[in-house]
């Protein structure tokens, strides 16, 4: 009997969201990133975890960006996200389909 989470692909997509869902909506600050601060004509850059919820203008307000130019990730943070979004979800569908396959 086939259910929607025997297929990977449908696994995959499930896990995918229910892992991006927090990851983009509270700001869980798990990722390495930089923040560019502008004091007068100089700018700061300074090393900080960043939540991927700031990407989308989710968890903060507008008295905390007062003073920042910028932010991204750095290739390290790039790295997390990926194993995070893409590589678990993708472990948690390849042993569903080996799973599968013993049947």
């Amino acid at each position: 009997m086939k259910t929607f989470l025997s297929q990977p692909l449908n696994v995959f997509l499930t896990a995918f969201f229910l892992i991006a869902l927090p990851l983009i909506t509270l700001p869980i600050n798990l990722f390495d990133g930089e923040i560019v601060q502008q004091q007068g004509t100089t700018d700061i850059t300074i090393q900080a975890p960043l939540s991927l919820s700031y990407f989308v203008g989710l968890g903060y307000s507008k008295e905390d960006m007062l003073g920042i130019k910028d932010f991204y990730l750095l290739p390290k943070g790039y790295a997390v996200a990926f194993i995070v979004l893409i590589g678990i979800p993708g472990l948690i569908a390849y042993r569903v389909n080996l799973s599968k396959k013993k049947e």
